[in-house]
């Protein structure tokens, strides 16, 4: 898989993914929150879908 998101957007995806299951245990406790391991797991690895689906790249370098 190519690498198609930047520093800054996996900075911010990891952040509202981390916020968005931590709202599981604290806040509204619904299950929605686990929606946050979405962009929390496109931050690790780097790669979006609907990057790829729409021809967008965040990242300048290309690998």
């Amino acid at each position: 898989m190519p690498v198609n998101v930047g520093t800054i957007d996996r900075a911010l995806r990891a952040i509202v993914g981390l916020v968005l299951i931590a709202l599981v245990f604290v806040g509204p406790q619904t299950p929605w929150g686990w929606i946050g391991l979405v962009p929390l797991l496109t931050a690790v690895v780097g790669f979006c879908p609907a990057y790829s689906l729409f021809g967008i790249r965040s990242c300048a370098i290309k690998r």
